[in-house]
């Protein structure tokens, strides 16, 4: 007996009884040992595999990366492994246990470990084929149930962003109602003094123009009195200035009458601007829109930017009029901040088919391509922290969804962006449309 037989012999006594699959092949790769776990599931009995090559038994190996697995093994005398992880079998065996179900064949961590004879060298290695089958079914299962979670978790992190977006927006939308209510109290209370203002105005100005006429038809006949009243008259109005006080009142009168028509539009614009919490749909004017949501911002934007108006002709829409104003004020507010020194805002409009398009384009520092991905998203803000919520294009973005339409933003750094928005003129059209792209999709 040579010292490679003797080893296989002490081998075998020992894993004859091992609930592990385990067979021994010598350089040639011929089959030296065969246990009780190998004939039993691998269905060949000992006298049918000795001697033979591993590659004969098992046809399915992968025949050029196991050569070189077992020659690093005999070459180098270290263990080599394979995990069913990486591989989930090596050696097509059945596996017949009702509980793993869902595999076709016994999974399988194998080791592949040299045996050395007394002289120090690698006569053989023992192939040790472990089955886990059911570790690896329920690691399978737990990480399918990992991954339900996680996908889980991340639905109700979504839904936890949507409800904090809502819950937002509602106490937006509060302040908004409440800002309004404050707004149109103001709005009230200023109109009654100036409504009195402008009629106490009104009688100031025919008191002025009567004492105008009155001194006039004195200067007529002022040649009828005696020299010295005369005199006096003359010298009074040449210290008073009398030419340039008569001139300068009419202009005052003029200047201040246009004053207060302006303070009656703002307070107009105010009170109507005031009404946000309005939700009902009406006919409205979307030039009406842009124009009193002017006057309330002019403020905000007359000191940065000239305003362009290039209005074509538009049907009157179907829309929240408020709201759309609260678009309006968001784009304007936003455009004239966008400016640093001075620039322009230009406020275009077109009817095309049964829409109306609104584009608002300012000459302002424009956006990188990575901030213009998400502005539109609850709470991204670029603004120093304490100057924005990051609501004002959501909630504009939403109201424009709301309306069954659509707005667009195309920006160059250094150059400017230009919002522009699509309104339906019917909204009953809008929501037909829209409900046949859903059944569609």
């Amino acid at each position: 007996m040579d010292r490679n037989e003797s080893c296989l012999s002490a081998t075998d006594r020992m894993i004859d009884m091992m609930d592990v699959g385990v067979f021994a092949v010598d350089r040639e790769l011929h089959v030296r040992s065969w246990n009780a776990f190998m004939v039993a599931h691998a269905g060949k009995g000992r006298r049918e595999v000795l001697g033979r090559s591993i590659f004969e038994v098992f046809p399915e190996l992968p025949r050029s990366w196991l050569q070189k697995k077992f020659d690093r093994v005999f070459a180098l005398g270290a263990p080599s492994f394979t995990s069913w992880e990486q591989r989930p079998w090596l050696f097509r065996l059945p596996h017949n246990r009702p509980i793993t179900g869902g595999v076709d064949c016994m999974q399988q961590d194998t080791r592949l470990v040299p045996l050395k004879n007394g002289d120090g060298e690698v006569a053989l290695v023992l192939v040790c084929v472990f089955d886990v089958t059911d570790a690896a079914m329920l690691q399978r299962r737990l990480a399918e149930t990992v991954t339900a979670l996680e996908a889980e978790r991340a639905e109700q992190q979504k839904l936890i962003a949507r409800l904090a977006e809502a819950q937002e927006q509602l106490v937006q939308s509060e302040k908004l109602a409440a800002i309004g209510q404050l707004a149109a109290g103001v709005a009230h209370e200023i109109n009654n003094p100036v409504g009195f203002v402008m009629s106490n105005f009104r009688s100031l100005e025919q008191y002025l123009d009567g004492a105008f006429a009155l001194v006039e038809a004195f200067d007529r006949h002022i040649d009828l009195l005696p020299d010295a009243a005369r005199t006096a008259i003359e010298k009074l109005k040449s210290d008073m200035d009398y030419e340039f006080v008569a001139d300068d009142a009419r202009s005052l009168v003029a200047e201040s009458r246009d004053g207060l028509e302006r303070v009656k539009r703002i307070v107009a614009d105010l009170r109507d601007f005031s009404r946000v919490g309005e939700t009902d749909w009406q006919w409205a004017s979307v030039h009406g829109c842009l124009d009193s949501t002017l006057n309330v911002v002019m403020n905000e934007i007359k000191y940065k930017a000239q305003v362009v108006k290039d209005y074509g002709e538009l049907p009157q829409i179907e829309c929240m009029p408020f709201q759309l104003n609260q678009v309006f004020l968001n784009l304007l507010v936003n455009a004239a901040q966008a400016i640093e020194g001075q620039g322009s805002i230009t406020l275009r409009t077109r009817a095309e088919a049964e829409q109306v398009v609104i584009q608002i384009a300012d000459t302002g520092c424009g956006m990188p391509p990575d901030v213009l991905r998400r502005i539109f998203d609850p709470f991204f803000t670029t603004k120093p922290v304490g100057k924005g919520t990051g609501l004002g294009l959501s909630v504009t973005h939403s109201i424009i969804g709301r309306h069954h339409g659509s707005i667009a933003v195309d920006s160059t750094p250094g150059q400017g962006t230009t919002f522009t928005l699509r309104l339906p003129v019917r909204q009953a059209a809008a929501q037909s449309t829209a409900d046949r792209e859903v059944q569609a999709a």
